[in-house]
């Protein structure tokens, strides 16, 4: 994601464009203001929320074919998360507070262990990510 990011980036850059990432949705948002107020879009990689994205802004914009759509247009940083299995959704609107995974500092977010193993480890109890990061 971060590689793809960065090669949107400058050849947008090169353009003359705003080299923010952008992620574009059918609809404005209804919750606007809610998601502005230090929302963030999550990433699921994997079946699995890996990362998230601060939403800085959300434009009005218009697709190839003429039909409207919303952009929303994001802060360069990628947070990791603590990985939580899911299918893909739409993070930006229907993720409460409550239910958004913690962050984690790189040096856990990738760890190597493929997802399949660590969520068998997490299934017995054995969580890297419990507590602040240590391994119980």
């Amino acid at each position: 994601l971060l590689r793809w990011q960065r090669q949107r980036a400058a050849s947008r850059s090169a353009e003359g464009l705003d080299p923010r990432p952008r992620h574009r949705t059918r609809n404005m948002p209804r919750r606007r203001g809610e998601i502005l107020d230090g929302g963030s879009l999550y990433w699921v990689i994997r079946h699995e929320i890996r990362l998230r994205q601060r939403i800085m802004a959300i434009e009005a914009d218009e697709r190839e074919d003429g039909r409207r759509c919303a952009v929303m247009v994001l802060d360069f940083k990628l947070v990791p998360t603590e990985p939580v299995p899911r299918r893909p959704f739409q993070g930006w609107r229907y993720l409460n507070p409550e239910d958004a995974p913690r962050d984690l500092p790189w040096d856990l977010a990738d760890d190597g262990v493929a997802p399949e193993l660590r969520q068998a480890l997490e299934q017995f109890g054995l969580r890297r990510w419990a507590g602040r990061g240590a391994v119980p």
